[in-house]
């Protein structure tokens, strides 16, 4: 129903805007004829000022040719500029009947300006017959052309009379035209409102009885107006969401598989990044240890040369060995002392381990080469710049919900923004010396292992040392585990 009132009230304003528009004709042709009127008097004007400005020039002149000074003569020139302007505006007032006359009216004007250049020339020469000879003609051709105005205005007035009586006659024709159409106007238009309004009101009663058997759930009902409008168009689109609403229900279920599958999909693509991390090994370590190990054995001949080679062999085998599987805590400990046994041979005296292991926490679940990264990270940055080495001290904490693990080190430490650079991952980490995985690697292990984003936390201040430590939830438990020991 409010689209019926819209279509009424448009309606209503077609009526004002036809009733706007006969106000508007009425109002233009009287403003056009008061133009008329106007513009005849403009010419008469005009006309008159032509007299007057003929007379100023020989005025002018005559004071110039008495007394010639520069003041004189740029009155004169003055003069002569606005004769040449009323003569260009003369010419516009042409027409059928006063072509002749005009031309004759343009031409007097020319021949003044031109007689009064020509006298003022002699007189600069000091040819008094030339210029008073001018002078005398400039006169005479000032008074031909007052005469000549009047004649013009004569004229005018002839011309116009008729045009005067036309324009009071076509005046009262308009009057009574208008009276009659207002009446026919009002008339044509109730009757368009009523058939109109007929036309709106039958479809929309057909289309909302359809409506209603849609409603109901009738889909086998076709839609049907018999109109060529907005309503029958609209009737189209009931009709084709009748067809298509059993589609529509058919996608739903499909669009519900997808979204199912998608989340399948996002849970392999996290599995395989995962993976694709866990992947990244780099032996770069593994010769530079056998080099270190093979001088040293050349140089001592010490049984220690053997066993280093027994933690080497066991820390490749655990580094290439089902990398794409997690490992228990226990493991990485197990590995870490390994890696620490083989460091405590590189800098001897000048490093120093210490661990603290809860035990109940060693079969928690973590990804692999986890631990010896961070320890890593903690050699090359804490240990290897200063002469005198340091500690590193590995800590395993139970909690309620979590277990924690602390790698401390007395380093030179590092700032608040480097840390953030660290935890955003937005910070492209030098890889690791011996299996090629950083920080940054560590941290996105260990994010999409767990599926937390407080999983790894660092603190740290410049000078004062780095506190690395990771929050594992407690999940499965391993049945058995060797003892590791404390430091």
């Amino acid at each position: 129903m409010n689209s019926i009132q819209k279509k009424t009230w448009v309606l209503a304003i077609i009526v004002l805007f036809i009733m706007m528009g006969i106000w508007i004709s009425l109002t233009y042709y009287n403003q056009k004829m008061q133009n008329q009127y106007n513009s005849i008097l403009e010419r008469y004007l005009i006309m008159n000022e032509v007299t007057g400005a003929s007379q100023q020039i020989v005025t002018s002149l005559n004071e110039y040719l008495l007394n010639p000074t520069t003041a004189n003569l740029e009155k004169t020139n003055q003069s002569n500029d606005n004769m040449k302007k009323m003569a260009s505006k003369v010419s516009k007032f042409r027409n059928a009947d006063n072509d002749f006359a005009l031309t004759n009216y343009v031409n007097l004007i020319d021949s003044l300006v031109e007689t009064t250049e020509r006298s003022v020339m002699f007189r600069n020469e000091q040819e008094t017959d030339d210029y008073l000879r001018a002078f005398s003609e400039a006169t005479h051709i000032s008074q031909d052309i007052s005469e000549m105005t009047l004649t013009l205005i004569d004229t005018e007035l002839k011309t116009y009379d008729r045009f005067y009586r036309g324009i009071i006659n076509r005046s009262e024709e308009l009057k009574m035209l208008g009276i009659w159409l207002l009446p026919l106007i009002i008339l044509s238009l109730l009757l368009l409102t009523y058939w109109i309004s007929l036309r709106i009101t039958r479809p929309v009663q057909q289309l909302t009885q359809a409506a209603n058997e849609i409603a109901n759930g009738r889909f086998d009902l076709k839609v049907e107006v018999d109109s060529n409008d907005e309503i029958s168009f609209l009737a189209k689109m009931f009709d084709r969401m009748r067809i298509n609403i059993n589609n529509y229900l058919s996608e739903i279920k499909q669009k519900a598989q997808l979204e199912h599958e998608l989340q399948q999909n996002k849970l392999l693509l996290r599995e395989s990044q995962l993976h694709s991390l866990q992947s990244q090994i780099n032996p770069h370590f593994l010769y530079n240890t056998l080099n270190m190990i093979s001088k040293k054995a050349f140089i001592e001949g010490s049984e220690e040369t053997s066993d280093l080679l027994v933690n080497i062999a066991n820390l490749l085998r655990y580094n290439l060995n089902r990398l794409e599987k997690s490992t228990t805590l226990f493991e990485e400990i197990k590995v870490l002392q390994q890696y620490i046994e083989i460091q405590n041979a590189r800098f001897t005296e000048r490093i120093h381990f210490c661990m603290e292991i809860d035990e109940s926490c060693l079969d928690i679940q973590i990804p692999r080469l986890t631990l010896q990264p961070i320890v890593e990270n903690a050699v090359i940055h804490a240990i290897e710049p200063v002469e005198d080495g340091g500690e590193i001290r590995i800590r395993v904490i139970d909690g309620d919900q979590k277990v924690t693990i602390e790698v401390e080190d007395h380093g030179p430490g590092m700032n608040e923004d480097k840390i953030k650079q660290i935890l955003d991952e937005n910070i492209n980490s030098t890889k690791g010396h011996s299996t090629g995985i950083g920080i940054h690697n560590v941290v996105k292990r260990l994010r999409l292992f767990y599926n937390c984003d407080d999983v790894f936390c660092i603190k740290s201040n410049l000078g004062s040392g780095t506190k690395v430590m990771i929050n594992i939830p407690k999940t499965g438990r391993v049945n058995s585990h060797e003892e590791i020991a404390d430091c």
